[in-house]
């Protein structure tokens, strides 16, 4: 079971990135961007702990889409040693890009499956989920 959660783990993260590289970003750059438009601008450390992401992670992303004109970074008002990240109005030519992207993953992966086969799937997947937190010692970040 290990060995076909890596193969079809591999394979969506490849199929992202080929349907992300269409709009400039890169897997897991789009997370942070969704946060983003969703929730207005957050704190770095907010956006870690929001996606199960790690600082230097983090922070190399934020960095990347920086460059990217796709975010700015500014001191927090309120606490000068947190650093708030917010998209930019060029990143807002791209939410309806990137959702288009996941509408198309989402077909690639449900294709030929029932509803019922989809619900159960998600059953599953969030079963094996909570395991695996449990096995690390955490909370899902996106729970």
């Amino acid at each position: 079971m290990t060995h076909a959660i890596f193969r079809v783990a591999r394979l969506h993260r490849l199929l992202a990135a080929q349907l992300l590289r269409r709009v400039g970003l890169h897997p897991g750059q789009e997370l942070v961007m969704m946060q983003l438009w969703d929730l207005g601008p957050q704190r770095q450390t907010d956006l870690v702990r929001l996606l199960g992401s790690d600082a230097a992670t983090m922070t190399r992303t934020v960095k990347r889409l920086e460059n990217a004109g796709f975010v700015r970074r500014r001191p927090s008002e309120t606490d000068k040693r947190a650093t708030i990240i917010e998209p930019t109005t060029a990143s807002l030519a791209l939410r309806n890009e990137v959702e288009l992207v996941w509408a198309q993953l989402e077909n690639s992966v449900a294709a030929g499956l029932a509803a019922e086969e989809q619900d159960n799937m998600i059953r599953v997947l969030d079963r094996i989920e909570d395991k695996l937190n449990q096995a690390v010692g955490r909370q899902s970040p996106l729970a």
